[in-house]
């Protein structure tokens, strides 16, 4: 048989993506070209917001451009992993989080925007170890939640006492920074975990009011640090100090409210050239999009969103297993909280929290973070559950 015999034989490559058990037709199509969409958005948004003050005026965005190529790569790291073998490294991928932690609050963390948050890496790179907690928090409370007890659907009680315990650990590392908007994210994703795993309604509901009770606490004890307090005094009532404490979201509303329906056009928003909203290409990037992309663009990222949102959940819901249905339901969980915050706290519905938006803010950690998110639900979808 030729050479030639046996490449007419083979199929085409474009048949091999196609054909009915091609890995390429397992993904999710629709959630990645979702998010393809945001971080092309989210790209734009960067440059606008950064090109009257950034070195060389592209200088933010091609660094932004590197740190989406760095995190699709890890996105496509992470798919081509089976999430079931996933469960036996999520204990080295706790503890190399915590790691990363307790290195933030040595001599090795630095300080950003009031937030001891960050190790630097030199040559303008940094990373936020908090952002890989919430990957790291997540796996190991679907490993430690997937096994139920014997005759049950409900995890063992040993086990929900340490996913407690882990989230507990990992809280308290952050709220040390303090970073009290990730340790929100953090408790989102530990009260997903319980809930989607079949806990008792009476455990949630106790641990709720220890959590009533230790916001209470931080309030009463003053233990907030006074630019958080800040916040939360604006967010009750903006026009206290417009010019002080209330100035972020007063400007903010007012970048929003000014772009009407359909914008003032990419490049064209007075208050993001103007630089009048702090920090516009990270947490307020939602500002841009309304002014210079109007009610209908702000509408089109909150729907981009709900598309990776409502696919995500279509996984966590059709997967076979225990563990995969509890880490797409986290990551779900984690993503929908981010973005309500950010996008909240932009219109002034909820405290400014310093959140980033998911998939459009500038960031490096936090973009690694979200992207491999997404490498373990297209893992999850290609693996976990059934095409029949």
């Amino acid at each position: 048989m030729t050479g030639r015999t046996i490449a007419a034989r083979r199929p085409s490559l474009f048949r091999r993506v196609v054909a009915e058990d091609s890995t390429v037709r397992r993904l999710d199509g629709l959630m990645l070209v979702a998010v393809a969409g945001l971080c092309v958005i989210g790209t734009l948004l960067v440059w606008s917001s950064t090109r009257t003050w950034a070195p060389g005026a592209t200088g933010l965005v091609k660094k932004h451009l590197l740190n989406e190529v760095i995190g699709v790569v890890l996105c496509a790291i992470v798919t081509m992993i089976d999430h079931r073998a996933m469960r036996a490294y999520a204990p080295l991928v706790f503890l190399l989080s915590l790691v990363g932690l307790g290195l933030v609050i040595t001599p090795l963390g630095a300080t950003i925007n009031g937030s001891h948050s960050w190790i630097l890496l030199g040559g303008g790179f940094a990373v936020q170890p908090s952002e890989f907690a919430k990957v790291g928090l997540l796996l190991i409370m679907a490993m430690l939640l997937a096994q139920p007890a014997e005759g049950t659907d409900r995890p063992r009680g040993l086990d929900i006492v340490l996913a407690i315990i882990a989230s507990a650990i990992t809280m308290g590392l952050v709220m040390l920074q303090p970073d009290l908007g990730t340790a929100m994210v953090l408790a989102v994703i530990m009260a997903a975990g319980l809930v989607i795993a079949g806990v008792r309604k009476r455990l949630i509901a106790a641990l709720a009011v220890v959590a009533g009770l230790g916001v209470f606490a931080v309030f009463y004890f003053e233990m907030l640090e006074p630019y958080q307090v800040a916040r939360f005094t604006a967010f009750v009532d903006p026009s206290v100090d417009p010019r002080g404490v209330g100035y972020n979201s007063t400007q903010s509303m007012i970048a929003i409210g000014s772009g009407q329906l359909l914008g003032k056009g990419l490049l064209g928003g007075g208050q993001t050239t103007g630089r009048f909203v702090p920090e516009q290409h990270t947490d307020f990037i939602f500002t841009v999009a309304g002014e210079e992309f109007g009610f209908l663009g702000s509408v089109t990222v909150v729907l981009l969103l709900g598309v990776v949102l409502l696919r995500g959940l279509k996984i966590a819901k059709r997967c076979e297993d225990r563990f995969g249905t509890l880490v797409a339901g986290m990551i779900v969980c984690w993503f929908a909280f981010q973005a309500f915050i950010n996008v909240g706290m932009t219109i002034g519905i909820m405290p400014i929290t310093g959140l980033p938006l998911p998939f459009v803010s500038y960031g490096g950690t936090a973009t690694f973070a979200n992207l491999i998110g997404i490498g373990l639900l297209q893992a999850i979808r290609m693996r976990g559950q059934s095409f029949n």
